[in-house]
This record gives structure tokens, sequence and C-alpha cells, in this order.
């Protein structure tokens, strides 16, 4: 079968692998028929070396069951799934409190941890496949399918965030970073009755997107000069939830300028570092409290998913370009390149 591997920064290949197979009775085989590059695999894109790979790449997917597992009960081949970027029983203790993320049993993982397997490919081997994989009511050519995707990671990461910073009808809200997640946590927070939601983001593309998804306000400034815009636009105090959706330290220091005393920064953006500003200076005197994490998005699958079938809401308009798994590696240089929002990926 032919997969996608990064060999290091900037070396992006799609070859031939060994076809995945079963190795557990608790495993599904499944066809991938939708998967996608995520801002996320930019992280790697940018810093990996050459000594670390090659690793199979693609943590987001949709596909066809083609063969399942002796104890696999509740999954049967033909069906249609969407599998979230974490691999979880759904039945640990963690799992019972919505932290699939943190899931106790021991095949628990991420896809990215996963060396011989990944979405961006032909096929993967799904291990905890009752827990991790949630059947779909659609077929696989449905126009709903690039929505679906989205709660394999995108849409339910940005609820996440807004859920972790206690967003609620009447809160002021900034959201930071025009990338898919950025966007996403806008539609969450405008879903949960955000009265204001600032997003700070400088592709007008990007952020047209956003105001059509709730942003009430853009602010393309960034560093003091956008601080100070979000500052005027909250009324001189700042917001009462800020979504970090980036990831890097600038993202952080932005997200402390325009926070408001007694509020949230919830980070849902990867961190690329391991120390911030936590002190009386920054938190601590302020009682600004730090939220968020890898999003245990298998938690809310079942949620989010009505309103997508319903044609309520269309997280799926992140999606701006489609590839085969040939146009890959030119995906990743145009996300990179910021020509693409996010590529959508139909092996």
């Amino acid at each position: 079968m032919r997969a996608t591997l990064m060999y290091g920064a900037g070396d992006v290949r799609v070859e031939n692998v060994p076809d995945s197979v079963l190795k557990h009775p608790t495993d599904a085989l499944v066809r991938v028929t939708a998967s996608c590059i995520c801002g996320s695999d930019l992280h790697p894109y940018h810093s990996m070396q050459a000594a670390d790979g090659p690793v199979r790449m693609g943590h987001e997917l949709i596909g066809v069951v083609a063969d399942v597992g002796s104890e696999v009960t509740t999954l049967s081949r033909g069906d249609l799934v969407v599998a979230p970027f974490a691999i979880s029983d759904n039945t640990c203790e963690f799992c019972r409190e919505n932290l699939h993320t943190s899931c106790s049993h021991p095949e628990a993982n991420f896809w990215d941890g996963m060396p011989e397997e990944g979405g961006q490919s032909e096929a993967v081997r799904v291990p905890l496949a009752d827990g991790t994989l949630v059947k779909l009511p659609v077929a696989p050519d449905s126009a709903l399918v690039p929505s679906l995707l989205t709660l394999a990671d995108v849409y339910g990461t940005g609820y996440h965030a807004a859920k972790m910073g206690g967003v609620t009808r009447g809160s002021r809200v900034t959201v930071i970073g025009d990338g898919a997640v950025g966007l996403l946590s806008v539609l969450s927070a405008q879903r949960l009755g955000a009265e204001q939601i600032v997003l700070m983001g400088r592709h007008r593309d990007r952020t047209d997107l956003g105001r059509e998804f709730g942003a009430t306000d853009v602010v393309a400034e960034r560093g003091d000069e956008g601080v100070e815009r979000v500052r005027e636009l909250t009324g001189g105090h700042g917001s009462h939830v800020v979504l970090e959706a980036v990831g890097h330290m600038p993202a952080y220091q932005q997200a402390l300028g325009v926070v408001r005393p007694g509020g949230v920064i919830s980070r849902v953006g990867v961190p690329q570092y391991e120390e911030a500003p936590v002190g009386f200076a920054s938190l601590f005197g302020r009682n600004i409290r730090l939220a968020g994490g890898p999003a245990p998005v298998r938690a809310y699958v079942e949620e989010l998913m009505p309103a997508i079938l319903d044609g309520t809401i269309e997280p799926g308009k992140v999606f701006d370009a489609t590839t085969g798994l040939d146009g890959v590696p030119d995906g990743y240089r145009d996300m990179d390149r910021r020509t693409s929002l996010k590529v959508l990926v139909e092996p």
C-alpha cells in the first residue's frame, strides 16, 4: 500500500510500504477514504531531524472497515467510521471522565506515536477499535464527509479549547490564530453563546471565514499593537477567555496581554516550549487560570455530530484544497507557505 512518510524537516514522501494488517483481536483494519494534513504536522515539518525519520504521518481519518479482530463487537465490515487522533478504549477510568487522551489501556496512544501507521495512507490498523472508532451514518461519498472529518481533530480541538476556557453565554472571547483550529474555536465559542469573539489573525481569506463562523471583530496586528487593539475592543480590561490555537511563545505572550483579571487562557496549540511565564506578574497576580491540553475529541464526537448531519454548521469549510496521495508533499508545502488553510486528502 502507499503511505506518507516524513524523513526530516521539509522532506515528505509518498512511498510503498507493507500493508497494514490485524495484529490483535481488538484491532480493525480500515481502508482510508478521507484524511488531511494538520497544522500540527508542520511542527516536525519545520524541525524534525533526519536521524528521527522516517515516520508515518496523518492522525485524522475517515474510512471503511475492511476487517475486524475476533474480539471487536460494535463494528462490521463495510461500516464507515471516523478515527479520533488518540486511540483509547473508551471504558477506563479516564475515558469515563471524558479524558480519552489519558486512557490507561496499554495500547492507548496517539496516531503520531505509532511508527507503523498513519492516516495519510491507503489503510490503517486501528487498535482498540471498539473504543476508538465511531460509526458514521452517511456514505463514503457524502458531501458531509469533510465536515465529519473535522470531528477527528480540529473541530473537537476547537470545542475543547472553548469548553476548558469556560465559554458561556455572554463571555468575551479572544481567539489567537487563524488556522483551522483557531477558526473552529471561533465556531465553538459562538455555539456556546459568547457575546464577543475577537479573532487575532492577519490572513483575510481566513478571517473572513472566521467572521462567517461567528467572530465579531478581527485584529490583524500582533505584539503590543495587537494587545492594545484587543483591549480597546474589550473596554480596556481584556477578554474573559483567550483560546490560544498556535502553540508558539509569541502566541502565549499575546494571550497574557489580552486576558482580563480573573480570566482563563485555554491552550490547544501544541506548545513548542517547556518554559513560560506563570509567576506573579503574569498569571498569579491577576488570578488568571491556565487550561487546555490535548483534546479528548472522542468525548465530543456524538455531541457535535448532529449539527453537522442536519446542516446547521459546516466546519468542513476549513478545507480549501483537495489532493490525492501524490499531492501530499505539495500540500505540506502549501500549508507551510500559508497558501492553503487545510488540505483534504482522498487516497
